[in-house]
């Protein structure tokens, strides 16, 4: 999500490990099919009273979990879609979100206790629905006609099963990825920052920004794996292909080389958290972020005082024609198989995430930047943004957000994170080399997980 959310979705990489604990034991659980496999939502044109025609055989309470933002934004349409139910009422609960997922897996373990409707974040949900087959309703019959309409990478996370598809889910935001950039720091150094079209470019611009002006590049936070997994997503694959594990493919090891090349030259500051993200920015630390389309929301919300001095552009590709975008973060919302106002439970999410407008209001007031293609051709997103100095910035994202390289999540993305960690830090901080650090982190994963390496 937007805005305020990625203070949350740092804290996620703590959550991570108290959370993996707890799903490690747990392929049961949930409320699922006769084999265990999930529930099927019937399909539309059935007599499940679930259309409505208005909504007047839809009857019932239905239960939100969100948080943060997310949480507002459901609280805001929820009246609109009483209006159109008005056999439904809506409790959405902001469940906050230091223990949003220890409460999923419990409930999911236990088989009771969880919403009607339930916000999971993109990355998360492919490790639940792995870890509880029969813990959510399966939406393919009702949610299959709309995969045309979202990011394809923001579909992947929702989409699974053997053997034919699932839908899981719903996307709701994304977090198309770009280079923000301090415009008084390029222009002291001469850059023009659309010369930044390749990685190359990229440290070669840093190196001559920090003899201009004293400042790094960009920030790095040595509690995660920094921009490891952005650069694995930009060239089309993430820690995992085809259930095998992927730490050490060329792609891997360029982008790691890469990072090596920034610490080399200096242009890393090291900054703990969120917090020291924020703060080397706003203190001019560093020139830029190569962070999501929700960073604007924290630029204009904690740094008001910096209007007029950032600009975006694509991120620089690993070639000058390769692509120019990855994506950090998103969500989506599910339906536990435990509920027992399914039906309803559908209605709601539709209305919040198939209805452009209500995509683009959500946008323009809780930050929350589209998974939805059709609202990417809102003329909102081609207004120009004071904040930016009249920059479309807005449009930079739209465009890039067609083209985010769709990869694999599992269930054990937590292990593989603590450990890509270990390896980019040991580069890093330690000057290790990246191909043997990788090849040694795939070995450490494989004993962790019994996963085959990619050969």
């Amino acid at each position: 999500m937007s805005t305020r959310p990625p203070r949350r979705r740092v804290v996620a990489a703590g959550l991570a490990a108290s959370a993996s604990a707890l799903l490690g034991s747990c392929a049961m659980g949930g409320a699922g099919g006769a084999d265990g496999g999930p529930r099927e939502l019937g399909g539309e044109g059935e007599d499940d009273g679930s259309e409505g025609k208005g909504g007047h055989r839809l009857t019932g309470e239905i239960t939100v979990w969100s948080w943060d933002v997310a949480a507002t934004a459901m609280k805001r349409l929820r009246g609109a879609f009483e209006e159109r139910h008005p056999g439904v009422s809506v409790d959405v609960v902001d469940i906050g979100y230091d223990n949003a997922y220890d409460k999923i897996t419990v409930g999911l373990r236990g088989g009771t206790g969880l919403p009607d409707v339930l916000t999971m974040e993109g990355s998360y949900l492919p490790r639940y629905t792995a870890n509880f087959p029969g813990g959510f309703y399966d939406l393919v019959r009702r949610g299959g006609r709309y995969r045309g309409d979202f990011d394809r990478a923001a579909w992947r996370t929702v989409t699974g099963g053997a053997g034919r598809e699932r839908i899981f889910g719903i996307p709701w935001d994304i977090g198309p990825c770009a280079l923000y950039y301090r415009t008084d720091h390029l222009r002291a150094a001469g850059v023009d920052p659309k010369s930044l079209r390749t990685w190359g470019d990229y440290v070669r611009v840093g190196v001559r920004v920090k003899e201009a002006t004293g400042h790094k590049l960009l920030v790095h936070d040595p509690t995660g794996p920094g921009m490891f997994p952005m650069l694995l997503q930009q060239q089309g694959q993430s820690a995992f292909l085809g259930g095998r594990i992927a730490l050490e493919t060329p792609a891997a090891v360029r982008a790691l080389t890469l990072m090596k090349r920034l610490a080399e030259k200096g242009l890393i500051a090291y900054e703990k958290n969120w917090d020291g993200l924020v703060t080397a920015t706003k203190e001019g630390k560093v020139s830029t972020n190569p962070i999501a389309a929700w960073w604007t929301g924290t630029l204009t919300d904690e740094m008001p005082e910096l209007k007029g001095k950032f600009g975006v552009v694509p991120l620089p590709g690993f070639t000058a024609d390769g692509v120019r975008t990855s994506n950090i973060g998103g969500s989506t919302l599910c339906i536990p198989a435990q509920s027992e106002q399914a039906q309803a439970a559908w209605e709601f999410i539709r209305f919040v995430l198939t209805d452009r407008a209500n995509q683009v209001a959500m946008l323009k007031r809780e930050g929350l930047f589209p998974a939805h293609l059709p609202a990417l051709d809102d003329p909102y997103l081609s207004e120009r943004q004071e904040y930016f100095g009249g920059q479309r910035a807005n449009a930079v994202f739209a465009r890039l957000a067609r083209t985010i390289p769709p990869v694999e999540y599992t269930k054990d993305d937590a292990k593989e994170r603590d450990i890509a960690t270990s390896a980019v830090n040991g580069v890093l901080l330690h000057g290790k080399d990246p191909r043997a650090s990788l090849v040694s982190a795939a070995e450490r994963l494989a004993d962790a997980t019994g996963r085959k390496r990619v050969a």
